[in-house]
């Protein structure tokens, strides 16, 4: 916690203090407020209402809670701050941007929750675990496939699903190896991440550079080899220091539910569908995920009636179907089960970040950083902050400050915040989710004991993406 305090007050009051250096816009309706009382103040608050999220573990206080605040307050201080300059348009115009962009990344996340909520009902992640547990693998070889389908399944569901459904394969068969179970979470963490980092499925960042239409879906495809040098560094550190040792086979069995396997296909067709209506027909992805919940939806409805449940019509009629087989099923369930914790911890940041880039925070860090350092420089601490703060509102600044920049250099930032959150246990939401399923196996010191292998991994991800496109500093 010091170390946060100190990185982040001082490179607010660094800002402050180059404050003469910050461009005035060149036309541009953003005003320059970072050296008023309103401005500090609106800096103040965004850094208080961080502490408490980053303090969330011991306040048990959600993170969306002090962020939704702050960012009413931080938007009351914009609206006050181009008053008294006599303008009253721009700050409403400015906050209907960000909450635009707001909606979108919601609708769309939203969709993809449901899936996986669904999937998980259907006991698809259930049956998964329970394949591996009876097999009775090695410890050092349940470490390298639940690594390996952490890569590999993240970048279709997300990162912190998939961590969830890797670590208790862990924590089933090596419960009372605390070593391993250490080691294995930090592994799963470094996989899912990495995995997320090529696919725009695969975690919040790399959604949002891919809807913001700087990089296209298969040009993602391009920071494959250096996710996999990401992972596979420390993995491969990490296994020479794996306790020998094959546990009991569990005679564990799970059973896919009826329809499980369809929504599977589902699931496949609807991220197509996003695909498709980004790419051929212009339309925002969200509006290609929100069709395919409307399929799921319905194909819920023969689920629930395949289960026998009593069908409302249109008119009020009630008519009882006999069960066939499979539990109860309910489709706006899985949307209540979504993580809404999360989802309005997101509105929280993007108006917080918007609102300091509407008081000219963003146009002058984006000069020191940008400008100054250079964009390969700047694009690596983007993911040392990553790991610091969180990879969420440090891509939306960086979005919102939208330096010009090439093609590989967008790669290389969506590279970096995605597996700088590996660096600290607290760096991601798979490595906070872990601390808690994992409780007293996987901590933060346990990660940090290995931080400097994860340290090389994050280095040789970065030499990689730059001997693959030829950049250089």
């Amino acid at each position: 916690m010091n170390k946060f305090l100190t990185v982040l007050f001082g490179f607010v009051f660094s800002c402050l203090a180059m404050n003469a250096w910050a461009s005035s816009g060149g036309g541009s309706p953003i005003l320059d407020f970072t050296a008023t009382g309103m401005g500090i103040a609106a800096v103040i608050i965004f850094t208080f209402a961080y502490v408490l999220v980053i303090g969330e573990e011991f306040l048990h206080l959600r993170k969306s809670k002090p962020v939704m605040i702050a960012a009413g307050v931080i938007w009351i201080l914009v609206a006050l701050s181009y008053k008294s300059q006599g303008d009253t348009e721009t700050a409403h115009a400015l906050i209907q941007h960000n909450i635009l962009e707001y909606a979108e990344l919601l609708l769309f996340l939203l969709a993809a929750m449901t899936y996986v909520n669904t999937l998980e009902e259907r006991n698809v992640f259930g049956a998964l675990r329970a394949v591996l547990v009876s097999k009775g693998f090695s410890l050092k070889t349940i470490f390298w496939i639940t690594g390996l389908l952490a890569f590999f399944i993240s970048p279709i569901a997300d990162n912190l699903t998939t961590a969830l459904v890797m670590a208790a394969v862990v924590m089933a068969v090596a419960k009372d190896n605390k070593a391993f179970v250490g080691i294995g979470c930090i592994n799963i963490v470094v996989a899912a991440n990495a995995g997320g980092a090529f696919s725009p499925f695969g975690d919040i960042t790399t959604l949002m550079v891919w809807q913001k239409g700087l990089v296209e879906f298969t040009e993602f495809f391009a920071l494959l080899v250096p996710s996999i040098v990401n992972w596979l560094v420390p993995a491969i550190i990490m296994s020479f220091f794996l306790p020998k040792g094959t546990p009991e086979a569990s005679d564990e069995v799970a059973v896919i539910k009826p329809g499980g396997i369809i929504v599977i296909f589902l699931f496949l067709m609807t991220i197509s569908m996003a695909v498709l209506f980004h790419i051929v027909l212009h339309l925002p992805s969200m509006v290609g995920m929100m069709t395919g919940l409307g399929v799921l939806k319905v194909f819920g409805y023969y689920l629930k009636v395949r289960a026998g449940h009593d069908v409302t019509d249109f008119e009020g009629a009630t008519h009882t179907h006999m069960p066939e087989e499979g539990p109860n099923f309910d489709i706006f369930q899985q949307l209540q089960r979504a993580e809404w914790d999360t989802l309005m911890f997101f509105y929280g940041v993007v108006l917080c970040v918007g609102g300091l880039g509407a008081l000219g925070y963003l146009n002058l860090t984006s000069h020191l950083m940008y400008d100054q350092l250079g964009a390969s420089w700047a694009n690596i601490i983007v993911g040392l902050l990553s790991a610091i703060v969180d990879n969420i509102p440090v891509m939306f600044a960086v979005l919102t400050m939208s330096p010009e920049m090439e093609l590989n250099q967008w790669l290389l930032v969506t590279l970096t915040a995605g597996v700088g959150g590996s660096l600290l246990s607290v760096g991601s939401a798979a490595g906070v989710a872990l601390m808690g399923q994992a409780r007293g196996f996987y901590t933060f010191f346990g990660h940090l004991k290995w931080t400097w292998a994860i340290a090389l991994g994050y280095i040789a991800s970065i030499y990689a993406h730059f001997l693959l496109t030829g950049m250089s500093f």
